[in-house]
């Protein structure tokens, strides 16, 4: 889940490779919403094996009201830290 800053725009989306798919978010590369509204700072994800299922989630998630999907955020990342530098290794 990407966010525009705290309590601003969110994206729900699915890859199969993350470190990528945000860099492609934060360098401009993705034509799309996201770059449309800035949105590009890593506040949430989750990992699965099976792609079926990451894409139910997925979907699921999307369906959610936004209070639910903050409390998700905030839930580990209260304060809405940028997790791409973590899992990128840098």
């Amino acid at each position: 889940m990407l966010a525009s800053r705290i309590g601003g725009t969110l994206y729900i989306g699915v890859t199969n490779d993350l470190v990528r798919r945000v860099y492609e978010h934060k360098s401009g590369t993705a034509e799309s919403f996201t770059k449309d509204y800035d949105v590009d700072r890593l506040v949430y994800f989750e990992c699965f094996e099976d792609i079926e299922a990451a894409i139910h989630r997925e979907k699921r998630l999307k369906k959610w009201r936004r209070a639910w999907k903050i409390a998700l955020i905030e839930k580990d990342d209260p304060n809405w830290i940028d997790l791409y530098p973590e899992v990128a290794g840098g």
